[in-house]
């Protein structure tokens, strides 16, 4: 983690202080399963609460003891003991190391999708406020970046916010994909624990119970979790790439917002630059990065091996943190963003009506021209403004083959801009609920 793309409330999730709170919690609800089936005497459970729940946990202490055991579970359990005393005896009764990791690491995946969600919340009301704001503001549309056909600013916002509703149902359903326990024992057979120890921590930390684990819980499930975030990232990415585009000078149809006080270049006191939206595009960057080795944790040996562990120390706090910075960042360019609706009226009108060349190509061929006729006819008319400037009507009108089947009303009357939003409301509608 780089503090200096992180937010305090998703790097809280990933303290050693969380995890070892965690994984009391995991312990205590254990001690407490079996304590209500006679498997440990119920005031055992009691103390371990008693005096779990109040302690602070040493982090130097159970970094100290971990140098020596070479153990980290056993460290934390060393410590326990040492706040607990002789009940100490009862916790992790039948429980293996994997049981208390891979159901913490699953309790943090979940709480961070949690934020996730509620970062994408906040981007989809910045994105659905400024595409109700711009919502017949008229932009050029883009093809293989060339000059294609009208739209409007408020499709493009439209756009962006129907992706990102899609990307929260995927954080969803990958919080559920991840959010399960196992407290199954050494190779997953409760063989010296019962599954309804399982049930109960499992319900007490708001997971469910793993099916059929090994003595880990299945990667694929992890898997599918930071591959969902690099699918998001990647969407983060796309709208990112479509700011910064739009702030280039040749276009400047929007930019970033430019703060009092801010400089954009050492020097050349005249730069505006998209740096968020460059910083998104990196950020994005990281974040699928981390998918290709959760997949590869995938395919553990037998029934445990740790493989895995080393990448989701690292890629569980790095990938989560990074996407909830990318994703409030994208909530904050959104919502500031200078829109420029004169420019890009400017920038619609500098093909001098070429951008309505499909109407006329069609209007043709509603009066029984043939379609490659009508395609050369309206081709050879724009050509010569692509290439020299002029305005499009005006060679159409002048061309005889053309006023043949369309009089220069009819000719004028394909040139409304109007006739390109007529469906925005149908859109909207679509993507909002509400026109």
């Amino acid at each position: 983690m780089i503090p200096r793309y992180s937010r305090d409330a998703m790097v809280r999730i990933w303290t050693p202080e969380t995890r070892f709170r965690i994984w009391f919690e995991i312990e205590a609800h254990a001690a407490t399963a079996m304590a209500e089936i006679g498997i440990i005497p119920q005031d055992a459970a009691e103390t371990i609460w008693r005096m779990g729940e109040k302690a602070v946990f040493d982090v130097e202490r159970i970094d100290a003891i971990e140098r020596e055991t070479k153990h980290d579970v056993i460290a934390f359990l060393t410590h326990l003991s040492e706040i607990v005393g002789p009940e100490a005896r009862f916790v992790h009764q039948g429980m293996t190391s994997s049981d208390v990791l891979d159901t913490c690491l699953n309790v943090q995946l979940t709480r961070a999708a949690d934020l996730l969600i509620a970062d994408v919340d906040l981007l989809l009301a910045a994105l659905e406020r400024r595409a109700f704001e711009h919502k017949l503001t008229p932009t050029i549309g883009r093809s293989h970046g060339i000059h294609a056909e009208p739209v409007t600013f408020g499709l493009k916002l439209a756009l962006a916010h129907a992706e990102f509703a899609r990307a929260r149902r995927r954080l969803e359903a990958a919080r559920a994909e991840v959010a399960t326990c196992a407290i199954s024992g050494a190779v997953g057979t409760f063989a010296n624990i019962d599954p309804r120890v399982e049930e109960y921590v499992a319900a007490k930390m708001g997971l469910a119970p793993e099916p059929v684990s090994t003595q880990v819980i299945p990667r694929d499930r992890h898997a599918m979790f930071f591959a969902t975030l690099a699918v998001v990232a990647s969407s983060v990415e796309r709208l990112a790439t479509e700011v910064r585009h739009l702030q280039r000078t040749e276009v400047l149809e929007a930019e970033e917002y430019f703060s009092p006080g801010q400089k954009g270049s050492s020097a050349m006191p005249h730069k505006r630059n998209p740096v968020l939206s460059e910083n998104l595009t990196g950020l994005a960057r990281m974040v699928r990065a981390y998918a290709a080795p959760a997949m590869e944790n995938v395919a553990l040996w037998h029934e445990r091996d740790i493989s895995h562990s080393s990448v989701e120390r690292m890629i569980g706090p790095d990938a989560t943190v990074t996407l909830d910075f990318a994703l409030i960042r994208l909530a904050g360019v959104i919502d500031k963003l200078l829109v420029y609706p004169a420019r890009m009226q400017a920038n619609l009108d500098r093909l001098g009506g070429l951008v309505h060349s499909q109407r006329v190509l069609l209007a043709l061929t509603q009066k029984g021209v043939s379609r490659e006729d009508a395609y050369r006819l309206v081709q050879r008319n724009a050509m010569p403004v692509w290439e020299r400037g002029g305005d499009f009507l005006e060679n159409l009108s002048a061309d005889a083959d053309v006023t043949a089947s369309l009089s220069r009303a009819e000719l004028a009357e394909l040139f409304d801009l109007g006739y390109h939003f007529k469906h925005v409301d149908t859109i909207f509608g679509r993507v909002f609920g509400r026109s």
